[in-house]
């Protein structure tokens, strides 16, 4: 996503251009976390929607009966 802002205040420049230069990141990293906490919101917040299921594989072993099961069934009643 991008966006243009117009009519940035000298001091509000050169305060985001002295902390770029300060952090060593740069002037656009600085803008994105400034924005992100004036918003209340995390700047890396990632979404983790399926957070509680990706990594979440406990193993069942009725589940692997029944795919023997299934594969020892005879292929003509398939």
């Amino acid at each position: 996503m991008q966006y243009t802002i117009r009519a940035i205040p000298p001091k509000l420049d050169t305060a985001l251009r002295r902390r770029a230069q300060k952090t060593g990141k740069s002037l656009n990293e600085v803008l994105i976390e400034t924005l992100a906490k004036g918003a209340g919101v995390s700047p890396d917040a990632n979404f983790n929607d399926m957070d509680w299921f990706i990594g979440n594989k406990t193993l069942d072993s009725s589940f692997d009966r029944s795919l023997d099961w299934l594969d020892a069934v005879p292929k003509d009643i398939q």
